[in-house]
């Protein structure tokens, strides 16, 4: 059993699982969540260094591809698919790339994780360079697909990250940052869309929101960037507004329409007196990012 990654180990405080009423499984497996947070943060030192780089490669106009198989790929599809809406930006700069294809985010496609070849191929078929980061996704760290995708995207000088929970496993050899959240032995052993997964899902936010705040797409730290299309993202889209230019319910609600419901658009059109139309192309100009398109209107004013 000790040849094992840690990931597929037998967890011992759970080895009466079956036994167990429900409400003391609910407990355990509450208790094994508790030390997940933890794991993440003694990893900080090295998500800082990951996303140092992801902003360095994104400011000149490079994208995140996350690469990985059954959770760990369904986990990068769900953080890349996240952040057009919560951010505005293009769904072109984060993307996610899973083995098997989308079908695979809701059907296990489980054989197509061992192929590295596929690997590599399917990262070359998304055009990455070596402005791009890759960020490869493998609780166990031994996955051929992601392997081999994150050993081509650093090979042709792209910047690559692994996020995995098993120390000193391949995919840590193959990267330029290993981020490895050790959180021990699942509860059900083997299945790591438990802790794993969660650790996992931490550290995916912890990139990406990070390096949206680094970029410009949050002021304070309200999603200015955000697209209202539905009567929920509305309310919020007015509340924004409203803080950030000090207008009342409804004047922000007026000025958001004036916007296109953008609320971007909007701050900037308040904030400069402009037009909607002059707005939009400052922040095109301005990479999408409020402030640098507010001084751009100043300048040439």
């Amino acid at each position: 059993m000790s040849d094992l990654p840690i990931t597929e180990q037998e967890n011992e405080r759970s080895r009466g699982l079956d036994t167990l009423s429900i409400a003391d499984t609910l407990a355990l497996i509450n208790d094994e969540d508790h030390g997940v947070p933890a794991a993440v943060r003694r990893e900080l030192p090295s998500i800082t260094r990951a996303v140092e780089g992801v902003v360095a490669r994104l400011r000149q106009g490079g994208r995140i591809i996350y690469v990985g198989t059954g959770t760990s790929g369904r986990l990068g599809v769900l953080d890349a698919s996240e952040c057009p809406p919560t951010y505005g930006v293009p769904a072109e700069l984060v993307q996610g790339l899973i083995a098997g294809g989308y079908e695979a985010c809701w059907r296990a496609v489980e054989a197509s994780e061992d192929d590295g070849e596929a690997g590599a191929r399917d990262l070359a078929a998304r055009g990455v360079t070596a402005a791009d980061v890759v960020v490869g996704i493998a609780a166990s760290g031994r996955t051929p697909y992601t392997i081999g995708a994150v050993a081509h995207a650093r090979s042709i000088g792209a910047f690559t990250v692994a996020v995995t929970c098993v120390p000193g496993s391949a995919i840590t050899q193959a990267v330029d940052v290993p981020i490895v959240p050790v959180v021990g032995p699942e509860v059900v052993a083997g299945s790591t869309r438990m802790k794993a997964g969660t650790a996992q899902k931490l550290v995916l936010n912890m990139i990406s929101t990070t390096a949206m705040i680094q970029l410009g797409y949050v002021r304070g730290n309200r999603m200015t960037n955000m697209r209202a299309r539905n009567s929920k993202l509305q309310a919020r889209a007015v509340r924004i507004l409203q803080s950030e230019t000090g207008l009342d319910e409804a004047a922000a609600t007026t000025a958001l329409e004036a916007g296109g419901g953008d609320v971007a658009t909007a701050v900037v059109m308040v904030k400069s007196g402009c037009t909607r139309e002059r707005a939009a192309e400052a922040l095109a100009s301005a990479g999408g990012v409020i402030d640098r398109a507010i001084a751009s209107l100043g300048q040439e004013g």
